[in-house]
């Protein structure tokens, strides 16, 4: 005669899944994350006895990261940063995932901090991921709660950032860019273009869509209204001559997005390609951001005003940025054009006290080697 099955456990997927009302608690619906009934009896028998000691004596049910991590991207799939929070919640997770939320704290990072400096991440990546976790514990501990009321985490703890030198900008010279730009696969070398003309981030330029077009009759042109932005308001794009020749470029090419690659829109200009290609002209330290930043010092060169700037980079203001008169918009529509000429001009780049050891360790090298060749 075949052993009843403990009521409770459903199978799906090839893993016995719990599917359970408790009196006094709710629903518990989990996976017990095996096939095997026996084991996957005792883990739910773990499971209602850990209920009973919430319901009974107002005990915190333990919670792992991992799950409480997964109930973060889940309620927060709306959000347009999810994708950045997803990717640092997968290179921490080797570290915490399977920690209760009480053990993560501030020394068990610490191995995560020293492994991603070793591997040469820089501060300012590593803190964004430290940034996902601090979330996430804050989280548990003010808003989440259990059935019996209970918060997730008692008090969030304190995760200290990597200190590190800030990352400074480094606006492209004009022979930079053709040098840089010349690398790039074709798809490539059309968005950094219509980048470094517009000053869009790298996330509104892959996402940027054609029914956001809106043609200005008065002005013989068009604009571009991004409906939300990284700073939640909404943006107006102006389109200089530069850039309008890449647009028409690209126009007819796919139904709903400006830039894609073999008929899919692009996630992200910093991959392979365009690492691959600012390493064989010798401009490493060049990011994707910035072309954004070369767009603002060039601006900046031409003698455009800072309030015009503010727009024309889709910094928050706290003007109505998206309604403009004809006027207004044939302002900012000449400042974007002013950037079009070539002007020579010397691009000072102060040098940090680490970077100026490096150049000079670097010196001492070739001296070194120089000198063993004679």
């Amino acid at each position: 005669m075949a052993q009843r099955r403990t009521p409770g456990l459903r199978k799906r997927g090839g893993l016995w899944h719990i599917q359970k009302q408790v009196k006094g608690y709710g629903s518990i619906y989990e996976s017990t994350g095996t096939a095997d009934l026996r084991e996957a009896e005792r883990y739910l028998a773990h499971r209602l006895n850990e209920i009973r000691q919430v319901v009974t004596y107002g005990e915190r049910p333990v919670v792992t990261f991992r799950k409480a991590a997964e109930k973060f991207l889940n309620e927060n799939a709306h959000l347009k940063s999810l994708e950045r929070s997803g990717y640092s919640l997968d290179v921490v997770m080797p570290y915490i995932g399977d920690l209760s939320l009480e053990q993560v704290h501030n020394e068990s990072v610490a191995k995560f901090k020293a492994d991603r400096l070793r591997a040469g991440i820089t501060s300012g990546t590593i803190n964004k991921d430290l940034a996902s976790v601090r979330r996430i514990l804050n989280l548990a501990a003010r808003v989440w709660r259990h059935g019996n009321g209970m918060t997730y985490l008692a008090t969030p703890p304190l995760i200290q950032m990597v200190k590190g030198p800030a990352r400074q900008p480094y606006p492209l010279t004009w022979t930079e860019q053709g040098k840089l730009f010349a690398e790039l696969p074709p798809h490539l070398e059309r968005m950094a273009l219509f980048m470094v003309n517009t000053g869009l981030r790298e996330g509104e330029l892959c996402g940027l869509q054609w029914h956001w077009e809106v043609k200005v009759p008065e002005l013989d042109t068009s604009v571009f209204i991004l409906p939300e932005t990284k700073n939640g308001q909404q943006r107006v794009v102006v389109i200089n001559h530069i850039a309008r020749h890449v647009l028409e470029s690209q126009r007819g090419t796919h139904a709903d997005y400006v830039f894609t690659y073999e008929g899919n829109p692009i996630l992200r200009m910093n991959a392979s390609a365009w690492r691959k290609a600012r390493k064989r002209v010798g401009l490493e330290q060049v990011r994707v951001h910035d072309l954004r930043h070369t767009f603002g010092h060039r601006l900046r060169a031409a003698g455009v005003s800072f309030e015009d700037r503010q727009d024309l980079l889709g910094h928050k203001s706290e003007r109505i940025t998206t309604h403009y008169s004809a006027p207004e918009l044939d302002q900012l529509l000449k400042a974007a054009h002013a950037i079009c000429e070539k002007r020579p001009a010397t691009v000072l780049r102060v040098v940090s006290e680490k970077s100026r050891a490096k150049v000079g360790q670097r010196v001492g090298q070739k001296d070194s080697a120089r000198g063993s060749a004679r």
